[in-house]
């Protein structure tokens, strides 16, 4: 045996040691398995994996025949327990993923904080992940990331998230399935200035994988060019806000505040002496959140409203009771329409 690496086993050696094997597996290339991850997969008693259908495929072409039990988010609280229960009794389990490393954006944090609740041993086995992937070949300057994971499904919600990332001093990694692509793709070129640099991994280390840089503006555009541009699952990483551009924006909840009770430009004076930033780039700030404010408000109406007819006679009020001069309304006022 490998005295520096009891994993590594013959039909002989000892079993490794009980504990839980957290095990980052390839995110496509089978051949991406590191050394130490086959050794430990073929050592355990156990392995919890996500789906047992598509680990099998991989445990097969290692050689390695553990007990096979599915952890997943559906089971995982369960699965947690019954993980803790074999490590009690001196098993080894080794906890994988689909594809990539447990816990990043996949199950497995749940099984990982109760085994150390447990006072049992988590041991991790690096390897492979989407997020690192996609930076090493992102070209960003910026040293820092935020790893986002996915943004929310539904658009406002998504919308008001890309929103606050938008004004991130460090890179943000998202991820992102086929079917809401297009949509992301849109609302980041909304969210972002038309120049920021936006790096795409489509299918990494897969058959069709493809790697493309761009802007926040022309993703849209290079979506629509090619369907084969819109299939596969989707890494995405914008860098960093400039640091006007932070600056700026962090002023946001001050200038929703100011605004609430006054006009728009005296709200941007008052906030420029403040902060020390421009008045001119405070005033567009300030528009450009009254903007996506009446946008976020009308979607919202049309989202829970679903009779037409009640949504034009609210439309009709609303006019009948708006007040002269309400061109300079608040940020928290209601749409010009509904």
């Amino acid at each position: 045996m490998d005295p520096e690496h009891p994993e590594r086993r013959g039909p002989d050696a000892e079993r490794l040691k009980p504990g839980l094997y957290v095990v980052a597996t390839p995110l496509g290339r089978l051949s991406d398995l590191g050394i130490r991850a086959s050794d430990v997969l073929r050592g355990v008693d156990v392995v919890a994996a996500e789906d047992t259908r598509t680990s099998r495929v991989l445990l097969d072409h290692i050689g390695a025949r553990p007990t096979l039990i599915a952890s997943h988010e559906h089971n995982e609280a369960r699965a947690a327990q019954a993980i803790v229960e074999r490590l009690r009794a001196g098993q080894s389990v080794a906890l994988i993923s689909d594809a990539g490393t447990p816990g990043i954006s996949d199950p497995g944090a749940r099984v990982v904080a109760a085994v150390h609740a447990a006072g049992l041993p988590v041991i991790p086995v690096p390897g492979p992940a989407a997020v690192t992937a996609l930076l090493s070949v992102a070209g960003f300057t910026e040293p820092r990331f935020r790893f986002e994971g996915f943004l929310p499904a539904r658009p406002k919600a998504r919308r008001d998230r890309l929103a606050q990332l938008a004004r991130s001093d460090a890179v943000v990694v998202l991820y992102e399935s086929p079917h809401r692509i297009v949509e992301t793709a849109d609302d980041l070129a909304a969210a972002l200035e038309p120049d920021r640099t936006v790096m795409v991994g489509r299918e990494l280390t897969k058959r069709f994988e493809q790697l493309h840089r761009c802007t926040a503006a022309e993703l849209p555009g290079w979506l629509a060019a090619d369907p084969d541009h819109r299939r596969g699952e989707f890494v995405l990483a914008f860098d960093a806000a400039a640091a006007e551009v932070s600056d700026t924006q962090s002023a946001d909840a001050l200038l929703e505040a100011l605004c609430t009770e006054l006009p728009v430009r005296q709200a941007a004076r008052i906030a420029a002496r403040a902060t020390g930033l421009r008045a001119n780039d405070l005033y567009r700030r300030a528009i450009a959140l009254r903007t996506g404010r009446e946008e976020a408000e009308e979607e919202e109406a049309e989202d829970t409203d679903a009779d037409a007819d009640t949504t034009v006679d609210v439309a009709a009020a609303r006019e009948d009771t708006r007040e002269p001069g309400s061109a300079g309304r608040p940020l928290s006022g209601p749409p010009e329409s509904a």
